[in-house]
C-alpha cells in the first residue's frame, strides 16, 4: 500500500481531533481531566435544560467518547460523523449559542470546528489508514457527506427538543 501526502494530512486531521473528542467525553464520564464527572455533568445538563441530567449527561459523554474513537480510528467514518455533529450541535445551541462566536468568551468556535470538520471527514474518507479502508468498506463521497449531516442535525434536533427553558427568574430566597 503506497501512503500519499492526502492520506497523512487526513490522518493529522482524523487522530487529534478524534483523540480530543474521547477526552471529553471522558470528563463527562469518568471525571477524568479535569470533568465532574456523571454527576457533575448530570448538573450541568439539568441547569441547560434537559430532562433527566445524568441520563443526558451519560448520553453526551457516550456520544463524545465513542464518536471520538470512530473518527481517531477512522471506522464507521459517515455514522462516526454523524454523531459528532449531533453532539457539537448540542452543545453549541445548549451552552454556547448565546455567548456569540468565539470561543475566548465561551461561544461556538470549537464544537463549530469540529462538526464541520466531521462533516467533511465523511464526505472525503477517512483515507488508507484507517480501519474503514483495512476492513474494505470505506464510505465517502458527497451523498455519505450530506446522509452524515442529515443524520447528525436530525439527531441534535430531537435531543434538543427535549429541552425546557426555564423562562422564570427564580424566587429570592
Amino acid at each position: 500500500m503506497k501512503v500519499t501526502a492526502e492520506d497523512m494530512g487526513v490522518l493529522l486531521l482524523r487522530v487529534p481531533a478524534g483523540l480530543l473528542l474521547m477526552g471529553h467525553g471522558a470528563q463527562k464520564l469518568f471525571g477524568w481531566f479535569g470533568g465532574g464527572g456523571p454527576e457533575a455533568t448530570g448538573e450541568m445538563m439539568t441547569a441547560l435544560g434537559y430532562p433527566q441530567g445524568r441520563l443526558m449527561g451519560l448520553a453526551a459523554g457516550l456520544g463524545e467518547f465513542g464518536s471520538g474513537a470512530g473518527i481517531a480510528l477512522g471506522a464507521a467514518t459517515p455514522l462516526s460523523s454523524a454523531g459528532l455533529i449531533a453532539t457539537m450541535t448540542n452543545a453549541a445551541v445548549s451552552a454556547h449559542l448565546s455567548k456569540g462566536l468565539w470561543a475566548q468568551h465561551g461561544g461556538f468556535e470549537y464544537p463549530l470546528v469540529l462538526a464541520t470538520g466531521a462533516a467533511s471527514l465523511a464526505v472525503h474518507g477517512p483515507g488508507k489508514l484507517s480501519v474503514d479502508a483495512m476492513l474494505g468498506c470505506e464510505r465517502k463521497g458527497l451523498t455519505w457527506g450530506l446522509a452524515a449531516l442529515a443524520l447528525g442535525l436530525g439527531s441534535a434536533a430531537a435531543v434538543l427538543a427535549l429541552r425546557h427553558r426555564n423562562t422564570t427568574p427564580a424566587e429570592p430566597e
